[in-house]
């Protein structure tokens, strides 16, 4: 009798856990679709804040204790465009990775320990020039592209406000949202910490964006690599000082020109 049980018990369990997972968001297996839900997850507002102090609260948000990566958003309740989004890109990486791979190393290595620009995965993410888009390169996490047309929701996305790439780079890390038209003019929506409010949506023309290099999060495993990766990327690091352009930006972040940019001689692909 209690053999001929068991099946039905199985069959049961099983059921029950694949409908927690469906009322469970993060329990989805696509990147883009759980970087999208956990915007829901962050603070709102705040002010943005580009100082010393911000990024000393991000060191508070994103740290290692007994072993593990501790990641608390609300610690850095004043922030900058690319502390917010590396806020979402490393807890989306704690839910696609498995517990078992967030071991001590790579915890340290993704924990925000104020480290220059180009150096470690946080110099990287925070670098002027294509920052994201090279670390997604290097760790093959996935594709960089240019075309809006490829956009999907949830795409980590940097904008180049004018050609300057580098020392005089006037730029902004986001998450794309959405592209539609809205009396005629086309709007782009995303998420960032924004000026002057801080942590949340906006929505501009897309004529105010010279650039843009789009970058998907689509091997999320890939992310134990960065044990291995070289310390510094020495193009990012030395934007500090130099100036690059947006061609340099698409070299060193991997994307093939093939199509013409817009307001530009270059070309890429998505």
């Amino acid at each position: 009798m209690i053999r001929s049980l068991l099946p039905l018990c199985v069959l049961l369990l099983l059921c029950h856990s694949l409908l927690g997972a469906q009322d469970d968001p993060f329990s989805r297996r696509d990147p883009n679709s759980l970087i999208v839900s956990l915007l829901q997850t962050m603070p709102r507002g705040g002010g943005y804040l580009a100082t010393i102090g911000a990024t000393r609260d991000l060191q508070s948000a994103v740290y290692v204790s007994g072993g593990r990566l501790v990641v608390k958003p609300t610690a850095a309740r004043a922030t900058y465009c690319s502390g917010a989004t590396y806020l979402v890109f490393i807890q989306a990486i704690r839910n696609l990775v498995p517990d078992s791979a967030l071991g001590a190393p790579l915890a340290e290595a993704l924990a925000i320990k104020a480290q220059p620009d180009g150096v470690g995965i946080w110099g990287r993410w925070n670098a002027n020039g294509p920052g994201t888009a090279c670390l997604f390169h290097e760790l093959r996490l996935g594709r960089n592209f240019t075309s809006f047309d490829e956009a999907r929701p949830g795409d980590f996305m940097k904008i180049f406000w004018t050609n300057a790439v580098g020392v005089r780079e006037h730029g902004h890390s986001v998450i794309y949202l959405d592209r539609k038209p809205v009396n005629g003019i086309e709007m782009i929506r995303f998420w960032s910490s924004n000026k002057p409010g801080g942590y949340g949506f906006k929505e501009i023309p897309r004529s105010r964006i010279l650039h843009a290099i789009f970058s998907r999060l689509e091997t999320p495993s890939n992310i134990e690599d960065c044990i291995n990766i070289r310390e510094k990327n020495a193009y990012l690091a030395s934007l500090v000082t130099k100036e690059s352009s947006i061609g340099e930006a698409l070299e060193q972040s991997g994307v093939t020109r093939q199509s013409p940019l817009p307001g530009t001689g270059l070309t890429s692909t998505p």
